[in-house]
């Protein structure tokens, strides 16, 4: 006796329960990567994802980050489970870093602070937290901003929305259109703003402007969420914080996520935290316990060898000093491509004003070009960017830094 048409009918008849599903049309800027990967053409140029290439066109390995992960390999040892919240010794540098050794906010025990999955995790463990214990409240993001903030905070389920912030005209900040719009949101209202390098703009807030902005804080009662993902790369490590400690100093409460893919070249190994600075200690301690929660109900534990690295390079004074070099170094190739850059399109352009390339600041540039002139310079010259026109700055060096400005003054009208 057969079963053949039975088994055929069931195999014709089976459930599909995810057949509905809509494709994924990918993330557009890791595609667009990918892209840049399968063109053949020797002379591509990648100003498209968000990575610190050194002059020779290379990911760096930072000797600091080499001298602690070499230490770590040496000692060896067993490799447990971190808690919930990661390492100590990382989330103690972490709280220094941010705040300054001794900061008021940290000696009365006002910031709870988890390591992270790089900052995206710490994006994603906040906006948990905040569907979790804020319910009801709103996000409101920069117009532009990094396209996965909105996604990861509708994720959440949190409403999102924009406050104004570039100005296309002027290549400024809208800040009294921006001031307008936060002054009328309601209490509680989470308030996503880049502490430094915006990206994609560049374009950021001065120390003025960001100490009007925690006055609208304070009167609204508002919950800034700062995005630190390059600190080092605007004006230096201590100077780009400078949001962050001036909210703590005005005792305001609020979320900063902050990274070390960019700062230490730790891409992948996803090192990053999330600080929650709260009204006082007995604050803080209820929220750790909730973030903990948090993390326990997502990823668990964060990792072990991304907290060692870090931990070693903030916490030991040798290679605390040569990575504050190593940074500033990184920092001052951008600024030398930025100014190369400036220099070959002013000549090729004289009746266009560039200065922007020069006031923006960090690894990202908006160049003002339109979505057809990138897809001639993707087509015609080989030269990706974002169909906003963002570049990443750190994709230039001394080989290429010539034919992408060329390239650039060619499709501009």
């Amino acid at each position: 006796m057969t079963h053949a048409p039975m088994l055929a009918a069931h195999t014709e008849h089976q459930m599909k329960p995810f057949s509905h599903l809509e494709p994924y049309a990918g993330d557009p800027i890791l595609s667009l990567n990918e892209a840049f990967g399968a063109d053949a053409r020797a002379h591509k140029v990648n100003l498209s994802i968000g990575i610190y290439f050194d002059d020779a066109g290379h990911i760096p390995v930072l000797d600091s980050v080499r001298e602690a992960e070499a230490r770590m390999l040496a000692e060896g040892g067993a490799k447990p489970y971190l808690p919930m919240e990661g390492s100590a010794a990382m989330r103690s540098a972490v709280q220094a870093l941010l705040f300054g050794d001794g900061h008021p906010a940290l000696a009365a025990g006002r910031v709870a602070t988890l390591q992270t999955v790089g900052s995206s995790g710490g994006l994603k463990v906040g906006a948990d937290f905040i569907r979790r214990w804020l319910p009801g409240a709103g996000v409101w993001i920069s117009d532009p901003t990094w396209d996965n903030h909105r996604a990861m905070f509708e994720g959440a389920g949190i409403a999102v929305q924009t406050y104004p912030y570039y100005d296309a005209a002027g290549g400024g900040v809208r800040f009294a259109a921006m001031c307008e719009t936060l002054a009328a949101l309601p209490p509680r209202s989470v308030v996503l703003l880049h502490a430094c390098c915006h990206n994609p703009t560049g374009v950021d807030l001065t120390q003025g402007q960001w100490r009007e902005l925690a006055g609208i804080v304070r009167e609204r009662e508002l919950l800034p969420f700062l995005d630190l993902a390059y600190q080092g790369y605007g004006d230096g490590i201590a100077a780009d914080a400078f949001a962050p400690r001036l909210l703590a100093e005005q005792g305001l409460v609020f979320f900063v996520a902050n990274s070390f893919s960019k700062s230490m070249s730790l891409y992948g190994e996803r090192a990053g935290a999330l600080s929650l600075v709260c009204a006082d200690r007995a604050e803080a301690e209820l929220v750790l316990g909730q973030l903990k929660a948090t993390v326990r109900r997502n990823y668990s534990s964060p990792p072990l060898h991304a907290a060692g690295i870090v931990a070693r390079v903030l916490g030991e004074p040798a290679l605390r000093g040569r990575w504050e070099a190593e940074v500033a170094a990184m920092r001052e190739r951008i600024l030398a491509m930025r100014r190369r850059l400036h220099a070959v399109l002013a000549s090729a352009k004289p009746g266009r004003d560039f200065g922007y390339f020069l006031t923006q600041r960090g690894m990202f540039s908006y160049t003002g070009l339109t979505a057809a002139q990138v897809e001639r310079l993707r087509a015609e010259y080989a030269v990706y960017l974002l169909r906003s026109g963002r570049i990443c700055v750190a994709g230039l060096n001394s080989g290429n830094v010539e034919r992408a400005a060329e390239a650039i003054a060619a499709v501009i009208d």
